[in-house]
């Protein structure tokens, strides 16, 4: 792996290592497992209002508090255990966004038995393939699109909870469903290439 002194990644990314890390390994890569993306999709939505490098250093307490993010424990969760997690130190304890993930799990259990897989559900919205962007400069990234608006709504009409378009649009970005590496950045070429392995 490239130190962070040898190539150009995104700013976004900064100094910290565990940030650069997270950008090196994850960002972008296209994701098609149900309880990956469910992960996702519930740390996204505790990341609003805070920094994604926050919720990075909280990412392994959120696994253990949140039962490695398989769906149907966390749809499974009582209100005893709702309380339970916002006594939990390691987290963001936020009572709207903890029971939030108890909402989504189970919208994401409707969605599997309608679709399939929640990936199928969620790649619908890119037409299963990743779009691929050429930003030059960090200031052209869009905060949402219309594929990211669609996306919210679809959610938001089975019940989802901090899934607006701004989060869902950072959502597509983290799970590979758009890539959003600028150009100048060695990841852009590499998972460009990914994708084109696999198309």
């Amino acid at each position: 792996m490239p130190s962070a002194d040898e190539i150009y990644r995104c700013p976004w990314c900064g100094s910290d290592p565990l940030s650069i890390d997270y950008h090196d390994r994850e960002w972008g890569l296209p994701l098609h497992n149900d309880q990956r993306l469910f992960e996702m999709l519930i740390l996204e939505g505790a990341q609003a209002g805070l920094s994604w490098l926050t919720i990075l250093r909280k990412r392994e307490n959120y696994r253990r508090a949140f039962d490695g993010f398989v769906i149907e424990k966390v749809a499974g969760y009582t209100d005893a255990d709702i309380e339970c997690l916002l006594g939990d130190a390691g987290i963001v304890r936020n009572r709207l966004k903890i029971e939030s993930a108890r909402k989504n799990a189970r919208g994401a259990l409707l969605i599997q038995q309608e679709f399939g897989s929640f990936a199928d559900f969620l790649w619908q919205h890119t037409n299963h393939v990743p779009r691929q962007n050429s930003w030059r400069n960090i200031s052209e990234v869009p905060a949402r699109t219309e594929q990211s608006d669609a996306l919210s709504l679809a959610l938001k009409k089975r019940g989802f909870n901090f899934v607006g378009s701004t989060i869902c649009y950072a959502f597509m970005q983290a799970v590979g469903m758009v890539n959003d590496h600028l150009v100048d950045c060695y990841r852009h070429a590499e998972i460009s290439s990914i994708n084109l392995a696999k198309g």
